[in-house]
């Protein structure tokens, strides 16, 4: 089965960021939005400048359920989205095309995107939902709170969530080791 996954290791993460930053910032804003707004690729995808321009939340009707959200803005990635939309329009949209003025990136260049980072730094199981999931695992790993995780992702249960982070398959994995029939 091949499920998309959250990428668990800070180093990889840290490592991606340095590598996007340098080689297009687009796309290192794309991955920055992604791992800290927890947000689907469809709804990255829409955001324009006017959205986060001297902004503290980003308020959004999703694409894919039609409910309203509003999240704050992370301070880290306030000062990143600052120094990105320094002289760029409020009409234009955060992740542009080359395709043509004022278009967006679609979710097949989003992907593309994702799967040569992924080549690049052995990554397996990548997707458009990687981001995603990899804001909800992280999330969960620091605050252990993962009633508000449920709520961030309009999930209708705990159980859920936890599947969809990908915390679940670290406990049976975590739990089959721990099996043994050795005499001790």
């Amino acid at each position: 089965m091949n499920t998309v996954e959250p990428i668990r290791d800070m180093k990889v993460i840290w490592n991606i960021e340095d590598y996007l930053k340098e080689k297009n910032e687009r796309d290192y804003m794309m991955f920055e939005i992604g791992i800290y707004c927890g947000l689907r690729i469809s709804d990255i995808l829409k955001l324009q400048v006017r959205d986060v321009r001297d902004k503290t939340h980003i308020s959004i009707r999703e694409q894919k359920t039609g409910k309203e959200k509003r999240f704050k803005i992370n301070p880290d990635l306030q000062k990143v989205i600052k120094s990105y939309i320094k002289g760029k329009e409020d009409y234009e949209f955060l992740l542009p095309s080359r395709q043509g003025p004022n278009k967006h990136i679609t979710r097949q260049r989003a992907y593309d995107i994702l799967k040569e980072v992924a080549d690049n730094f052995g990554i397996e199981y990548v997707g458009t939902h990687t981001l995603r999931k990899t804001f909800g695992y992280h999330f969960y790993m620091q605050t252990k709170d993962i009633a508000t995780l449920k709520e961030i992702y309009n999930h209708s249960d705990i159980s859920v969530t936890f599947r969809y982070i990908g915390i679940n398959q670290d406990r049976k994995d975590d739990m089959m080791c721990k099996l043994s029939y050795k005499r001790h």
